[in-house]
């Protein structure tokens, strides 16, 4: 976070904290009998069993990379990832990605959300998706359409 003189400062943000672990197992278990858990955005730590808050994003593409999902959904109330004339940017790579964050094209809160996608397919994710939840039946648009209702992040091509 910048401070008033314009350096960079640390904030502690208390316990946040990052996934380092998702039990899979447990979670395949679960949906082969056709449970749908509900997953909070809690976290133990590995110390003694402190508590820590995870960016709900954050840990939505951890659970799709350890159950190697075909997709990640990210809601969001906004069109997208948006270009620097605010247009939208229907489809992107890691590394486009990677670039227009350090044009500074994308910015605030879409960079972590961007950054958990670009990290979601980078470990095996098919796509990820960064969806306007404020249109109607936005996901159905997503799955079922040609071009989808916001912005999809598919591998680099090699």
């Amino acid at each position: 976070v910048d401070g008033e003189d314009g350096h960079p400062q640390v904030v502690d943000l208390g316990f946040v904290g990052e996934p380092a672990e998702v039990n899979a197992k447990l979670l395949k278990q679960l949906l082969d009998q056709g449970v749908t858990p509900i997953i909070a955005p809690i976290a133990c730590g590995r110390k003694q069993g402190e508590v820590y808050s995870v960016n709900a994003d954050t840990a939505a593409g951890a659970v799709a990379e350890a159950l190697g999902a075909s997709r990640l959904l990210l809601l969001t109330d906004v069109q997208g990832v948006l270009d620097a004339e605010s247009s939208l940017i229907t489809d992107i790579t890691p590394k486009s990605a990677k670039s227009l964050i350090a044009e500074g094209i994308i910015k605030g809160g879409m960079i972590p959300k961007l950054q958990t996608a670009v990290k979601a397919v980078n470990n095996g994710v098919g796509g990820a998706a960064i969806v306007d939840g404020r249109v109607p039946h936005a996901i159905l648009k997503e799955l079922f359409s040609e071009h989808g209702a916001g912005t999809l992040v598919a591998p680099d091509l090699v």
